[in-house]
């Protein structure tokens, strides 16, 4: 008996859905990706809203008897898969589905380090000095917005670092409370958000983790465990942060699998820069050295402050530099570095490499004279002596040095093909990122296995830029169900005068208002900035007779369902709302786009990757990535097949200037205005509808 084609497989998925219809799109995706699944190539698929291209992966990946990685860009979508598409692959098709999700090592709770918690505690009360031993940097940036008001309002003074001692106690204890219910240890399961320094001191990073064979906690894992889930499923869900990890690596994070399907893949290229990068801040270094001076300490290397003993010479040394180091990035403007850093900056770098070789070699010190690994092959878990304790927590804060001190050296030896560059402001740092993550790719994935990229804003052609061979991969565009002519309008306010006049911005606001008045509230107003959301927000909430709400009052869930649950509710937010905001019926039916989002000219990396292209820079650099956003920030309006409403581009360059079609293009193809009235017109049609559906009081 033949095996059912995708499409078959898929009607059958759909089935199970209350009014479930299988779109042609969706058809059309699964045949593609079925194809490459069964007989290898790469495709890129553009799908629009409402295509379903979950199922369109999902069906023919989970068929195709292969072990598949689905790479994501938000939690919110590994959560769909995992606990909807999923599980109702499984019912539809009948048969039991083997799916994991994976995440890195820090979501997850550490046995061992919690183990060695409750033997210190046995000896010690949660205090200042203890939290310190724990390896809780107790400074102005690990804390952030995570102190309570007393330990803020005295960041610096010693009764502070005892608030935030014992608030860190208490998270740490009802997170040990948590360790002895949790089957996974993963922190999403949380019921509450655990301040940073509370989870960092029952967790570690993959920097830290010395691995399963130098652990002696290894059996008991988290971690571990969810790796070891992830090696027996079919279908493993990571987030493109992971994906990029194990590229780092060499391929030693993911288990090993025949093919790779991207979803949000638009985000692909920066999500791999900054994972194959760098990123190096006074705080990370500061962290290292309160790290390395409680394992010092539970060593019995007197690291103390104040004590000339050559461990504590070692961790005062890093300590100065890393001052030193935020001062230097405070007193400049983001700014990219030349070929081996030179100037201060550069003489301070490979300071702080000598600075952290030194405090190396007294963890090594102290590690070795702790027993070395600490306990592998003994009894581990609970039963480790308290010896093995310290070795083991040097071996941590030694493998977090050495990491940091090969990414500051790879800092000074960046070629051509590599970017550094540092930012100042709240939180100063130095980063770097390849200039192009297209050889990675090439020879890590594309030439290794099959890849699937899908997107709802796809770029076109940016399978062979990520480094696909062009004879090998195909493109398709889908397209949407969606009655986007008939439902939606695209107005452009090109009568608005130039942004560098003064009476721009007034003009802008009473634009604002007009437009909000007729849709009768009901509006996501998205700004390329904070300073021009502010000032918006400021100016219109006297004269608008709706709640404004506004990015940063509230948390962003929050924030969404009072738009979501409020009948007439605005919300101006900035560039972390252009994407993943689903607001779905008559609460949104404006959208309100500020300006082209186009990169900032003085984005170091932006510069470098225009550089590179020569005299196409803008076409190849700033372009395509203005048309990506602005689809994604119109794509908040239309969410289901009923809803209707208008996108307001307060930008005349989008009307008026040689590019604006390619602009255009990218966008949902919707009816176009530059009439203000008619878009005025539409709106209030669209409010008076939705007061009349409203039940009578």
């Amino acid at each position: 008996m033949a095996e059912p084609s995708v499409a078959e497989l898929l009607r059958r998925v759909v089935a199970t859905l209350p009014a479930g219809e299988v779109r042609e799109g969706q058809v059309e995706m699964a045949e593609a990706v079925a194809k490459v699944l069964a007989s290898g190539g790469h495709v890129a698929v553009a799908a629009g809203t409402g295509t379903g291209k979950s199922l369109a992966y999902l069906v023919p990946a989970v068929s195709s008897h292969k072990r598949v990685v689905v790479a994501t860009a938000t939690k919110a979508l590994q959560d769909q898969l995992a606990n909807k598409d999923l599980p109702l692959i499984a019912r539809g098709l009948g048969q039991p589905v083997k799916w994991a999700v994976l995440k890195g090592r820090s979501n997850y709770l550490c046995r061992q380090r919690l183990y060695e918690l409750e033997r210190l505690g046995e000896q010690q009360q949660l205090d200042a000095p203890f939290a310190e031993a724990l390896d809780v940097p107790l400074d102005v940036e690990a804390f952030g917005a995570d102190l309570s008001e007393a330990g803020r309002g005295a960041r610096q003074s010693s009764s502070a670092r005892a608030v935030a001692a014992r608030q860190i106690g208490e998270e740490v204890r009802r997170l040990a409370a948590w360790a002895g219910s949790t089957a996974s240890g993963d922190r999403a399961e949380l019921e509450f958000e655990p301040s940073i320094p509370a989870w960092s001191s029952v967790s570690v990073t993959a920097d830290e983790c010395p691995g399963a064979r130098r652990c002696p906690s290894a059996s008991e894992c988290f971690a571990e465990s969810a790796r070891a889930r992830a090696a027996a499923a079919d279908i493993v869900v990571v987030n493109l942060h992971l994906l990029g990890a194990d590229l780092r690596c060499g391929g030693e994070v993911l288990p090993e699998h025949d093919a790779l399907v991207v979803d949000e893949a638009h985000e692909l290229e920066d999500v791999l820069a900054a994972s194959l990068g760098v990123d190096v801040s006074p705080g990370r270094l500061r962290a290292l050295a309160s790290s390395a001076r409680g394992a010092l300490t539970a060593a019995g290397r007197r690291a103390q402050r104040g004590d000339d003993t050559a461990p504590a010479r070692a961790v005062e040394s890093v300590l100065g530099v890393a001052a030193r180091f935020e001062e230097l990035l405070a007193e400049g403007e983001d700014r990219r570095l030349p070929p081996g850093l030179g100037g201060e900056i550069g003489e301070q770098v490979t300071l702080m490499v000598d600075r952290l070789e030194r405090l190396g070699v007294e963890l090594r010190r102290a590690s070795d004279a702790s027993g070395g690994p600490g306990g592998v092959g003994g009894q581990g878990g609970a039963g480790a002596a308290l010896g093995g304790d310290a070795a083991q927590r040097c071996l941590r804060a030694l493998l977090g040095v050495d990491r940091c001190r090969e990414e500051l050296a790879a800092c000074i030896s960046a070629g051509g093909d590599e970017v550094v560059w540092v930012t100042g402001g709240i939180r100063p740092a130095m980063h770097s990122a390849p200039l192009d993550v297209s050889e990675t790719m090439s020879a890590q994935v594309f030439s290794a296995m099959p890849v699937v990229l899908t997107s709802a804003t796809l770029p076109r052609g940016l399978a062979v830029r990520m480094g696909a061979p062009s004879d090998s991969t195909a493109e398709l565009d889908v397209g949407s169900p969606f009655a986007y002519k008939a439902h939606g309008l695209l107005y452009c306010a090109a009568s608005l005068p130039d942004r560098r006049r003064p009476e721009a911005e007034p003009a802008i606001h009473d634009e604002i208002e007009a437009l909000v008045l007729a849709a009768g509230g009901r509006t996501l107003a998205l700004f390329t900035s904070r300073r021009a959301m502010t000032l918006a927000a400021e100016v219109l909430a006297g004269r608008l007779p709706w709640p404004v709400l506004v990015q940063g009052e509230l948390p962003k869930a929050a924030l969404l369902e009072a738009l979501s649950s409020q009948s007439a509710a605005c919300l101006f937010a900035t560039m972390s709302f252009w994407q993943g905001v689903d607001v779905p019926g008559p609460a949104l039916t404006l959208v309100i786009i500020d300006r082209i989002p186009f990169p900032r000219p003085d984005d170091p990396l932006m510069a470098a990757r225009r550089e590179a292209a020569g005299r196409a820079g803008f076409q190849q650099v700033d372009l395509p990535r203005a048309a990506t956003l602005l689809a994604q920030g119109a794509g908040r309006l239309i969410r289901t097949a009923t809803d209707r409403g208008v996108v307001a581009v307060l930008d005349p360059r989008l009307a008026k200037a040689s590019y604006g079609p390619t602009l255009v293009k990218a966008l949902p193809p919707m009816r176009r205005t530059r009439d203000r009235a008619e878009a005025e017109a539409f709106l209030r049609g669209i409010h008076a509808e939705a007061t009349r559906a409203l039940p009578a009081s």
